[in-house]
């Protein structure tokens, strides 16, 4: 793959082009985004080639998608209808379901794989980019039947290049299961922030007495507005839904601290340790 356009060169379009540069340093590194300081930054730190526009993608062999999801919707379309027969798309948004909907009647539907690289950091920007970011990292890959085999194995090289995991599931389920394990941390985190900055009005308090636990599970609320407001749009229903499930588990939580009934508290977060040997197994 000589010739890469990427489309929003922040924390994942940028960590990408990083990461493609050090395994094809013969490539050239297109950029496309609204940003033009994005792009002045991107050209700086050596993080893409060139400027481009959405006209040029006609000359690429690869394209990646790494937008805003609301953005995508509208992006996406555009972009295969420029490219040629031979150039394989992937996006890399936290939300599927609508965005699979969106192409799915296309002409060129054949040149597009839908991808979810679970990776990322609460920065954003091109200075945010970090190369070796994907590495170890799983990579979801939704109707993977729908997209051209000869097309769909350039990109799964490339990913298996950066040491990515591949898993393969559908738009919706993917949408459900992320709803969990992404997008509830999220929300939880700015929620936290949010209680704590409202009750303690002196920041100076708040910056003298949190500690490591504090700042690891408010590191999320630092993430980027522009992004999480479109992912929590697009995947309304999943999220409310584990919200309502997250709510339940915070009352009952607190009824059982009115009953004092700390036997009850030891044994749920007992029982929550187990969440540690999924994850060692993840890992």
């Amino acid at each position: 793959m000589n010739t890469i356009f990427i489309i929003g060169v922040g924390l994942i379009g940028g960590s990408f082009a990083l990461d493609i540069k050090k395994i094809y340093p013969e490539s050239a590194i297109y950029g496309i985004d609204n940003r033009e300081a994005h792009l002045n930054e991107a050209i700086k730190l050596g993080i893409i080639d060139q400027k481009a526009v959405l006209k040029d993608v006609a000359n690429a062999d690869l394209v990646i998608v790494a937008v805003p999801v609301d953005a995508t919707l509208s992006v996406l379309p555009d972009v295969l209808d420029n490219v040629s027969d031979q150039t394989i798309v992937f996006d890399a948004g936290s939300t599927k379901e609508d965005i699979c909907l969106t192409v799915k009647q296309h002409p060129k539907r054949r040149n597009f794989l839908a991808a979810h690289p679970i990776a990322g950091t609460e920065f954003s920007g091109p200075g945010a980019a970090i190369c070796g970011l994907f590495n170890n990292k799983t990579n979801i890959i939704c109707e993977v039947e729908d997209t051209a085999f000869k097309l769909q194995e350039k990109a799964l090289k490339l990913f298996s290049e950066l040491g990515m995991r591949i898993r393969y599931m559908n738009p919706k389920a993917h949408d459900k299961h992320i709803a969990y394990v992404s997008h509830l941390s999220h929300i939880s985190s700015f929620m936290l922030g949010k209680t704590v900055i409202e009750k303690e009005k002196n920041e100076r308090d708040i910056f003298d007495m949190a500690g490591s636990g504090f700042e690891s599970t408010v590191r999320l609320a630092k993430s980027s507005p522009a992004m999480w407001a479109p992912i929590f749009e697009q995947n309304k229903s999943n999220v409310i839904e584990t919200l309502e499930e997250y709510i339940n588990n915070l009352k009952d939580f607190k009824k059982l601290m009115e009953n004092e009934d700390f036997e009850a508290v030891y044994k749920e977060m007992q029982a929550t340790n187990h969440i540690a040997d999924i994850l060692n197994g993840i890992q």
